[in-house]
Protein backbone atom coordinates (compact mmCIF):
# COMPACT_ATOMS: atom_id res chain seq x y z
CA UNK A 1 0.00 0.00 0.00
CA UNK A 2 1.19 3.48 -0.82
CA UNK A 3 1.20 6.00 2.00
CA UNK A 4 0.70 9.64 1.02
CA UNK A 5 0.86 12.53 3.45
CA UNK A 6 -0.46 15.97 2.60
CA UNK A 7 2.41 18.45 3.00
CA UNK A 8 2.00 21.55 5.12
CA UNK A 9 1.23 24.71 3.13
CA UNK A 10 4.21 26.85 2.16
CA UNK A 11 2.10 30.01 1.95
CA UNK A 12 -1.32 30.87 3.41
CA UNK A 13 -3.06 34.13 2.62
CA UNK A 14 -6.40 35.23 4.06
CA UNK A 15 -8.96 37.77 3.01
CA UNK A 16 -8.37 41.14 4.62
CA UNK A 17 -10.27 44.36 4.77
CA UNK A 18 -8.51 47.69 4.51
CA UNK A 19 -9.27 49.63 7.65
CA UNK A 20 -8.10 52.93 9.00
CA UNK A 21 -7.38 56.20 7.32
CA UNK A 22 -7.35 56.61 3.59
CA UNK A 23 -3.89 56.45 2.11
CA UNK A 24 -2.58 57.96 -1.10
CA UNK A 25 -2.22 54.61 -2.85
CA UNK A 26 -4.62 52.03 -1.47
CA UNK A 27 -3.58 48.41 -1.78
CA UNK A 28 -5.08 46.75 -4.80
CA UNK A 29 -7.18 43.78 -3.89
CA UNK A 30 -8.95 41.07 -5.76
CA UNK A 31 -11.89 39.74 -3.76
CA UNK A 32 -10.24 41.00 -0.58
CA UNK A 33 -6.83 39.38 -1.08
CA UNK A 34 -4.03 41.94 -1.05
CA UNK A 35 -0.91 39.86 -0.46
CA UNK A 36 -0.52 37.81 -3.63
CA UNK A 37 3.18 38.68 -3.61
CA UNK A 38 3.71 35.98 -0.96
CA UNK A 39 2.78 33.30 -3.51
CA UNK A 40 5.75 32.19 -5.64
CA UNK A 41 5.45 33.38 -9.22
CA UNK A 42 7.50 30.80 -11.12
CA UNK A 43 7.02 27.67 -9.02
CA UNK A 44 4.49 24.91 -9.52
CA UNK A 45 2.25 23.42 -6.91
CA UNK A 46 -1.17 22.86 -5.41
CA UNK A 47 -3.72 25.56 -4.54
CA UNK A 48 -6.34 25.02 -1.82
CA UNK A 49 -9.30 27.40 -1.44
CA UNK A 50 -11.09 27.45 1.93
CA UNK A 51 -14.15 29.28 3.26
CA UNK A 52 -14.40 31.11 6.62
CA UNK A 53 -15.43 27.85 8.35
CA UNK A 54 -12.17 26.26 7.12
CA UNK A 55 -14.05 23.91 4.76
CA UNK A 56 -12.16 22.99 1.60
CA UNK A 57 -13.96 24.43 -1.41
CA UNK A 58 -11.63 23.69 -4.33
CA UNK A 59 -8.24 22.15 -5.09
CA UNK A 60 -6.22 23.05 -8.16
CA UNK A 61 -2.72 22.61 -9.50
CA UNK A 62 -0.53 24.94 -11.53
CA UNK A 63 2.86 25.16 -13.22
CA UNK A 64 3.05 28.82 -12.14
CA UNK A 65 1.20 29.44 -8.91
CA UNK A 66 0.64 33.20 -8.60
CA UNK A 67 -0.77 33.77 -12.10
CA UNK A 68 -3.05 30.74 -11.72
CA UNK A 69 -4.46 31.93 -8.40
CA UNK A 70 -5.21 35.33 -9.91
CA UNK A 71 -6.85 33.72 -12.96
CA UNK A 72 -9.25 31.82 -10.70
CA UNK A 73 -10.64 35.22 -9.69
CA UNK A 74 -10.70 36.63 -13.23
CA UNK A 75 -11.70 33.75 -15.55
CA UNK A 76 -15.26 33.33 -16.68
CA UNK A 77 -14.69 29.57 -16.94
CA UNK A 78 -13.13 28.99 -13.52
CA UNK A 79 -14.90 26.23 -11.54
CA UNK A 80 -15.15 28.57 -8.55
CA UNK A 81 -16.53 31.60 -10.44
CA UNK A 82 -19.90 31.45 -8.65
CA UNK A 83 -18.26 30.98 -5.24
CA UNK A 84 -15.47 33.58 -5.28
CA UNK A 85 -17.03 35.60 -2.46
CA UNK A 86 -17.03 32.50 -0.22
CA UNK A 87 -13.25 32.11 -0.38
CA UNK A 88 -11.61 33.31 2.82
CA UNK A 89 -8.23 31.54 2.80
CA UNK A 90 -5.86 30.33 0.09
CA UNK A 91 -3.18 27.77 0.96
CA UNK A 92 -0.36 27.03 -1.48
CA UNK A 93 1.85 23.94 -1.50
CA UNK A 94 4.98 24.21 -3.65
CA UNK A 95 5.42 20.93 -5.56
CA UNK A 96 7.92 20.98 -8.41
CA UNK A 97 7.20 17.62 -10.06
CA UNK A 98 4.18 17.54 -12.41
CA UNK A 99 3.54 13.90 -11.53
CA UNK A 100 3.56 14.65 -7.80
CA UNK A 101 1.19 17.60 -8.35
CA UNK A 102 -1.27 15.29 -10.09
CA UNK A 103 -1.07 12.70 -7.30
CA UNK A 104 -1.41 15.25 -4.50
CA UNK A 105 -4.31 17.01 -6.21
CA UNK A 106 -6.30 13.80 -6.64
CA UNK A 107 -5.44 12.61 -3.13
CA UNK A 108 -6.42 15.91 -1.47
CA UNK A 109 -9.69 16.17 -3.42
CA UNK A 110 -10.75 12.73 -2.28
CA UNK A 111 -9.34 12.75 1.25
CA UNK A 112 -10.58 16.20 2.28
CA UNK A 113 -13.65 16.02 -0.01
CA UNK A 114 -13.33 19.34 -1.81
CA UNK A 115 -16.79 20.80 -2.32
CA UNK A 116 -16.52 22.18 -5.87
CA UNK A 117 -14.15 19.73 -7.55
CA UNK A 118 -16.20 17.61 -9.93
CA UNK A 119 -13.46 15.75 -11.76
CA UNK A 120 -11.15 13.24 -10.06
CA UNK A 121 -13.79 12.54 -7.40
CA UNK A 122 -13.97 8.97 -6.15
CA UNK A 123 -15.78 9.44 -2.81
CA UNK A 124 -19.34 10.02 -4.09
Amino acid sequence: MIKIEIPNPDVVITKSRQVGEKVEAPLSSVYGFTNYNKIPRDKGGIILFFNAKDELLFVGKARKLRPRVKRHFEDTVSPIKAHRDDIYKIAVLVVDSPMEREIYETYIINTLQAKYNVEKVFYK
